[in-house]
């Protein structure tokens, strides 16, 4: 599946974006998706995985309360939207399919991956 990540762009801390992952599959409902972080010199790192439905999340705890992902199965869509954003989450924003199942939080189970997308937060 070709995944395409968008909607990056700098903010100020505090501040808020949402993150798309298109699809052209029409086979995108059948994975499990994820997002993942990449800062500055350090290691690509879970964010959240969302099941094939959507109904079911699963969050890295520095970003409770704070993300939200969801998906639109019928447009081929996965959704992060990302608030009270903080200088560390800068970095790049991946988004990723697996036929593992769900939760998957580690990056080398998944099967296909997006461009990052680039967030900076400024503080």
């Amino acid at each position: 599946v070709q995944l395409q990540a968008s909607g990056g762009g700098s903010v100020q801390a505090g501040g808020s974006l949402r993150l798309s992952c298109a699809s052209a599959d029409s086979t995108f409902s059948n994975y499990a998706m994820g997002w993942f972080h990449q800062a500055p010199g350090k290691e690509r790192e879970f964010v959240v995985a969302i099941s094939r439905s959507g109904q079911g999340t699963h969050y890295a705890d520095s970003v409770k309360g704070r993300f939200t992902a969801s998906r639109d199965n019928d447009k081929n869509v996965l959704y992060l939207q990302m608030n009270g954003l903080k200088p560390e989450d800068t970095g790049l924003y991946f988004c990723a399919a697996t036929t593992v199942g769900f939760p998957v939080r580690l990056a080398n189970i998944y099967d296909y991956w997006g461009q990052g997308t680039l967030v900076t937060v400024s503080s």
